[in-house]
């Protein structure tokens, strides 16, 4: 059975203090009103946030659902079974204690960046004839043959504003009534940005689960 994910806002990081007293350092992840937008065949078109500024097209959209205006919007497949219905508003414990699942997020971004920050290369020797190019790649050419850099080689460039999706990660505590979920670790993204939380694809055999857990019903 595939479920459908959510969309929830980033907040930020704390410290959590479990019952064996072991301090685990845990991220904040807030709903912001996340509901079901659209029902498709085989998927669901999922909304959250609060939009101020939309097109009139866009107004219509979300008017036949009978739902305010979302900020962004993402698609997830789901079987037969766990699709819900248009307006279904996600509650905070969609995911319960324990439950794993994997979050996607675009990581911050970090300009151009040298060779030795992107991939962690150890750069050229700090003395014995090396001037001015400490921090440089060194060679990535080759002779006459095959007179060319190859592609994908490793050198300076773009770092960072990458979509990452981490796996595995274990939901410790929820808040229902403020919406706010805090999974274990961290998560790609700066705090504020939007990243996509769904059950965890390598433990999906293993989580037995109601589709329906955690969801209410009701039009905002």
């Amino acid at each position: 059975m595939v479920r459908s994910g959510i969309i929830a806002k980033k907040m930020g990081m704390t410290t959590l203090f479990l019952d064996s007293g072991e301090a685990c350092a845990v991220t904040i992840l807030s709903l912001e009103g996340c509901c079901v937008v659209m029902k498709k065949s085989g998927s669901l078109q999922v909304g959250s946030g609060k939009n101020r500024v939309c097109t009139k097209p866009m107004r219509g959209h979300f008017a036949r659902a009978s739902i305010e205006p979302k900020k962004i919007l993402r698609e997830f497949r789901v079987s037969s079974e766990a699709s819900l219905e248009e307006g279904t508003v996600f509650s905070a414990d969609y995911f319960p204690e324990g439950h794993f699942v994997d979050v996607t997020g675009v990581t911050v971004g970090r300009g151009f960046a040298g060779a030795m920050k992107r991939w962690n290369f150890k750069g050229l020797r700090a003395s014995h004839g090396v001037s001015v190019a400490h921090r440089s790649h060194g060679s990535t050419g080759h002779r006459k043959d095959p007179a060319k850099v190859f592609k994908g080689k490793k050198m300076a460039g773009h770092l960072g504003c990458e979509q990452v999706t981490l796996q595995n990660l274990k939901v410790l505590k929820f808040d229902v009534e403020r919406g706010l979920i805090l999974v274990k670790g961290s998560i790609p993204g700066s705090d504020g940005s939007w990243v996509q939380v769904r059950d965890a694809i390598k433990k999906t055999a293993k989580q037995s689960i109601d589709p329906l857990l955690g969801v209410v019903s009701a039009a905002l």
